[in-house]
């Protein structure tokens, strides 16, 4: 393996901001500090100067559609995509197919993985309404598996959780962190009728009249009651609305809460005012709503009621976004771009870089007890995204590196850069080119 040397490089780790030189040997944070020595002949010297170095972003929330939906994206794809972003480590949902109901069937996730994936991985297992016993065998593997994912709103094939007595059996007996997507099916379907009823087409700006700000609060509501009803681990994915905030607390540090939450960069980034000109490219679940919510959450981002910046990465074909409204998938390719989102933000002065290091690398490693990751420490393996807040990025056709080809990013110019990331030591993306000589790793949990 090869060792790196980074010199005169700022720092951003733990809330501060310093001029360091980190030395990376047998894939790990050796040494941390100023004008460091090192004569073997071995390592690689990087000049930092004027660029920043940042732990790699650990994505608590990606769809990378393997197996069964791979027309659409695969593991090896998207994390390249993810890597050449910053994103050093993910978590996938279970709604592949076939779904991943049956440890075994979530084993299999790994293997592809272990032989594909250039970032570190983790999957969750998934829920169904008949599949409690196997769900909760997940107890065993609490060192290995990141959660247990819970959609208590539509999915793909059999994943729509409604039962009350399986909700509330997993919810009693789970020993690892429950992620839920919370939207009430019942009140969706309420509001989609009363719009059919008006007999007119429906269109892309009808989405979060469909899927509006009720559905998710009474879906949150009830999966927050029941956790606190039995102290469940609950995670609640993609907050979308400013009338959920209030659920959540900032009383408590990070490490104390049980119940946690996650803001995803779409959310922050657009508005339903944007389905005019996106239409369909923004159309995602939870829905993008009006104005007045992404307010809410960019305040409740950074007075620490939402905890984790992540993506939902969701690509689907182009041929599968350009339908009429009603047939058009849900979802949006994310996963390279979010980093260099928040970056941005970072240069309009929204949110400060130390900010999002927390959000996107710390907070994610202690939400789910992540070993030794997600921070710059000397022993930690060396999971690093070095950027250049000076250098800018036009998203273009010829440099998406998603299977789908497509972002509804298209033509924004990001005031920064992404010059190299590692993991494991590796440097797998230099250059605008993605080094898939060595793979990642699966992910451990200290719990």
């Amino acid at each position: 393996m090869q060792n790196y040397l980074i010199r005169n490089i700022q720092l951003v780790n733990e809330g501060t901001i310093r001029t360091a030189d980190v030395l990376l040997k047998n894939g790990r944070i050796e040494r941390i500090g100023g004008q460091l020595n090192e004569s073997n002949a071995a390592v690689t010297e990087i000049n930092g100067e004027g660029k920043y170095l940042l732990p790699g972003c650990i994505d608590d929330q990606v769809h990378f559609r393997e197996p069964g939906l791979t027309h659409k994206a695969s593991i090896g794809t998207e994390s390249k995509a993810a890597v050449a972003g910053g994103v050093t480590s993910f978590m996938e949902m279970p709604n592949t197919i076939p779904n991943a109901l049956t440890q075994d069937l979530l084993e299999e996730k790994y293997q592809i993985a272990a032989r594909s994936s250039v970032a570190n991985y983790s999957f969750f297992m998934g829920t169904a309404n008949n599949n409690t016993d196997e769900v909760l065998r997940t107890n065993e593997k609490k060192k290995d598996i990141c959660g247990i994912k819970i959609f208590m709103g539509s999915s793909t094939g059999n994943m729509l959780v409604d039962n009350p007595n399986t909700l509330d059996r997993v919810f009693r007996e789970s020993e690892v962190l429950i992620a839920t997507h919370c939207e009430d099916e019942t009140i969706i379907k309420r509001n989609l009728d009363r719009l059919k009823q008006e007999g007119r087409e429906l269109i892309p700006a009808d989405h979060p009249i469909i899927r509006d700000e009720e559905a998710c609060y009474e879906s949150s509501l009830y999966a927050i009651q029941i956790a606190k009803k039995y102290g469940t681990r609950l995670h609640i994915l993609h907050i979308s609305t400013a009338r959920e905030l209030r659920l959540f607390t900032n009383l408590f540090p990070l490490k104390d809460k049980r119940i946690t939450t996650e803001v995803c960069v779409h959310h922050l980034h657009f508005t339903s005012d944007d389905y005019a000109q996106l239409g369909n490219k923004i159309k995602c679940n939870p829905a993008i709503k009006a104005p007045h919510n992404r307010e809410g959450l960019w305040e409740a981002l950074l007075d620490d009621r939402l905890d984790i910046i992540a993506t939902d990465h969701a690509p689907h074909t182009w041929a599968e976004k350009d339908e009429p409204y009603e047939k058009a998938h849900a979802g949006l390719p994310l996963v390279q771009h979010s980093l260099l989102l928040m970056l941005h933000y970072v240069k309009q002065g929204k949110i400060t870089l130390e900010k999002v290091v927390e959000k996107m690398s710390h907070a994610p490693a202690d939400c789910f007890h992540v070993k030794e990751r997600g921070y710059i420490r000397e022993g930690y393996h060396a999971d690093l995204v070095i950027a250049d807040l000076n250098a800018q990025y036009t998203v273009s056709k010829e440099n998406i590196l998603y299977k789908c080809g497509w972002s509804p990013l298209e033509g924004f110019q990001f005031p920064a850069s992404i010059q190299n990331t590692f993991v494991n030591g590796h440097m797998v993306y230099g250059n605008g080119v993605v080094n898939e000589s060595q793979w990642g790793e699966r992910l451990v949990f200290d719990r």
